[in-house]
């Protein structure tokens, strides 16, 4: 009689190899998990890999499709999708562990439509810096050499509030960064954005590690790491947020819509599209490609400056 393997049993292991073989980051294999217990909660906790089967899938995407959370909420297209990589990548997982199950290719992805991707002009960032009060307050400093940073670098924001002050080198205007996947990548910083980041550090009184802190909390503590006063993610993206509203700026503005413009602004000004893949650490030129189709109406403008215009008379 062969071994049964419950699958309920093996997705540590996978997440265990997704994190130590393939280097992906503990937030990715934590959403995996995620993904891969909604199928055993689908399933049921006495599912053996083996019976994984086509029909089992199809029933599987229909609960999906299906599906509303405690308030009531749906799962969107691409969020199904997730939960099918998930699947497939499990399935991949047990057969190079030579564990009989469903092959990973008889899982089909649904369509979905391109993702749309915001993005500011070099305009739009300008008058975010504008929006900044000029008074010479530490946060306020702070806060301008944030938003320089992000759209002359393209640093994710969970990189960016990671950084301590040896990490940057403000002279040569580069330094190494450790993205997903625990890969490294340089990251350049313009001019402005350096002079604005020595700015801000020459009013600093603090010998705190991190390059970017909080002036609103846990000030009192005596812990030297600085941790404590590291700035987080949704700070950054607040403040982000705020500053795009006294722009005037309409459209949802995020960090992650700075790493955005930063690639577009690449792109439009021709930098070629395996230069911004690795600029923006992506391990596959795919995930670079959604930048190509905001940039098509610049196609335009080339056409009408460099090919001929005929005229008959």
């Amino acid at each position: 009689m062969s071994q049964q393997y419950y699958m309920q049993d093996l997705i540590i292991d996978f997440i265990e190899y997704m994190e130590v073989e393939r280097g992906r980051s503990a937030k990715t294999s934590e959403n995996y998990q995620h993904y891969l217990e909604r199928f055993v909660e689908f399933a049921g906790s006495e599912l053996t890999v083996d019976a994984i089967t086509p029909e089992l899938i199809r029933r599987y995407r229909l609960w999906l499709n299906r599906y509303q959370g405690a308030l009531g909420e749906e799962l969107g297209m691409l969020t199904q999708s997730y939960h099918l990589i998930a699947l497939r990548g499990f399935l991949n997982y047990l057969s190079k562990r030579n564990i009989p199950s469903l092959s990973p290719n008889k899982i089909e992805l649904p369509k979905t439509h391109k993702r749309q991707v915001t993005f500011l002009h070099y305009e739009e960032v300008e008058r975010m810096i504008a929006a900044v009060p000029d008074d010479g307050k530490e946060a306020n400093l702070r806060d301008r050499a944030i938003i320089e940073l992000l759209f002359s670098s393209g640093l994710r924001v969970s990189e960016l509030v990671n950084l301590n002050r040896d990490h940057i080198n403000l002279k040569r205007r580069e330094f190494m960064v450790r993205g997903k996947g625990q890969k490294d990548r340089p990251v350049f910083v313009s001019a402005s954005a350096a002079a604005q980041i020595e700015t801000y550090l020459a009013t600093r009184h603090d010998s705190l590690d991190p390059l970017f802190i909080s002036y609103s909390r846990n000030h009192g503590t005596t812990n030297n790491s600085g941790n404590f006063r590291r700035l987080t993610t949704r700070s950054v993206q607040s403040m982000i947020a705020k500053y795009a509203r006294l722009a005037g700026i309409t459209k949802h503005v995020s960090p992650h819509t700075m790493r955005h413009s930063f690639a577009t602004d690449l792109l439009m000004n021709g930098a070629d599209l395996r230069s911004v893949q690795s600029m923006l650490g992506h391990s596959n030129i795919n995930t670079t490609q959604v930048y190509t189709h905001v940039t098509d109406s610049h196609l335009r403008d080339v056409f009408e400056q460099y090919h001929s215009d005929r005229v008959q008379e």
